[in-house]
């Protein structure tokens, strides 16, 4: 779908485009890198990741977690976790074992399959963001970078996404 109001939106007072457009703007942004970042892993191997499960993966951490804590960091019902990490286990990228501390929890963690996505993930992103680079300058994309850190709340990662999205 595309926004074609966007471009046709009159502009405020100040000759601005309307307030509207940043966060369309940004949310496109993100949507641009993750589609391709999504193409470029399906062509290496991981043809079933979704935009998802990274947050997913996030939340489960490099140690594990239970299902409850994971519904918790994401900011959605046990259950959904728990189809999250079925469907996950199914394809391949997490596996449920005994807690070493207590043997009555399962841990939820990633296994060489999800980290080996969550690698090649990194490398793509730098490869997305290098192409912006040249795209761009160098010196506008730190600043971007710089501008989103000075806007964005410091030290909090949001992986309650999921939830976030489907709350009314």
């Amino acid at each position: 779908m595309r926004l074609s109001f966007m471009s046709s939106a009159p502009a405020g007072p100040s000759g601005d485009p309307p307030g509207f457009e940043l966060p369309l703007r940004l949310f496109l942004a993100f949507r641009t890198i993750i589609d391709e970042a999504h193409e470029e892993l399906a062509r290496q191997g991981h043809p079933d990741m979704r935009p998802m499960h990274g947050f997913v993966f996030q939340a489960i951490g490099p140690h594990g977690t239970t299902a409850v804590e994971l519904g918790r960091r994401l900011g959605v019902s046990k259950q959904a976790a728990g189809k999250m990490v079925e469907s996950l286990e199914r394809l391949g990228y997490v596996e449920r074992a005994a807690d070493p501390a207590d043997a009555r929890r399962k841990i939820v963690r990633l296994t060489a399959h999800g980290v080996d996505s969550l690698v090649r993930s990194a490398e793509i992103f730098e490869r997305i963001r290098d192409a912006w680079t040249e795209r761009l300058g160098a010196d506008r994309v730190r600043a971007l970078e710089a501008d989103l850190k000075e806007i964005a709340p410091t030290g909090l990662w949001r992986l309650d996404a999921p939830g976030w999205f489907g709350t009314t």
